[in-house]
């Protein structure tokens, strides 16, 4: 009954949208409410939609799809009849409501008309395992704003006093609580200055210069690396693939704005 209860949420809310009914589908209409005749082909592709989903196809769904579609289209006749439908900010979100829809159906055509093979992301996962490389770095470091600070950290450092105890004065909110602990990343995660000190040190080292980056300027001390095993391919094929779907989408929209006057 739970799965009824998320239906009546989903059609009373209003997330199906129903389309108009023609006048030669009346004939076709799977009830009507007040005159007002409800699609049947809205309620077949609700059904559809349902079982996709491993609902059993039951007398029981279908009547609770067509009492939910009646109770919805009461609503609506109401609403109407307050006059909800005149007010602007109503007609706004209807035809952002619309607009989203259109943009729904195209960029589903566009994702299904141009396939992404296996073959392509197994590129692209043999790409990535690539630009990680085979290695996993632990580090801890103090961001700072100038040189001098940077130098005055390292000298401490030279001294025998500990990277985690001074961290305190980093300017890094997410590194500062934890003594500069960055946990296990690899160079790829960093910005180059950094990734290029950081693979330069052994373990338990710190740069002897401070490091500068478009963040301030940084003092390093690598803890510890570990051999990189990468998740398996089958593990992060959906995110691959939605990654590059995302990428089709982010194509089609900036060649449509090349082809678009904008003002």
């Amino acid at each position: 009954m739970r799965k009824l209860s998320r239906l009546s949420a989903l059609l009373i809310a209003g997330a199906v949208m129903t389309a108009p009914v023609l006048a030669a589908d009346k004939a076709k209409a799977l009830a009507t409410v007040n005159g007002q005749p409800i699609s049947q082909a809205v309620f077949d592709t609700i059904v559809a939609e349902q079982t996709s989903k491993g609902v059993p196809d039951t007398p029981q769904l279908r009547e609770s799809i067509k009492d939910q579609l009646i109770a919805r289209e009461l609503l609506v006749q109401e609403s109407k009849r307050k006059g909800f439908d005149k007010k602007s900010e109503i007609q706004l979100q209807i035809e952002a409501a619309r607009q989203a829809v259109l943009v729904n159906a195209l960029l589903t055509d566009t994702v299904r008309s141009n396939p992404v093979s296996d073959a392509q992301l197994k590129a692209e996962y043999d790409l990535i395992k690539q630009n990680l490389g085979g290695t996993e770095y632990r580090s801890r470091h103090i961001l700072v704003e100038s040189e001098a600070e940077a130098k005055a950290i390292i000298a401490k450092l030279n001294k025998g006093e500990k990277i985690a105890d001074l961290a305190k004065d980093s300017k890094d909110p997410g590194s500062r609580e934890t003594g500069g602990d960055l946990g296990w990343s690899t160079p790829g995660s960093y910005v180059k200055p950094f990734a290029d000190a950081l693979v330069s040190l052994k373990k338990g080292e710190f740069t002897k210069d401070p490091v500068q980056s478009q963040f301030g300027w940084h003092v390093i001390q690598l803890e510890d690396t570990r051999d990189l095993t990468p998740p398996p391919f089958e593990q992060v094929r959906p995110q691959l693939l939605q990654r590059a779907n995302q990428q089709k989408v982010e194509s089609l929209v900036q060649e449509l704005r090349k082809k678009a006057k904008i003002n």
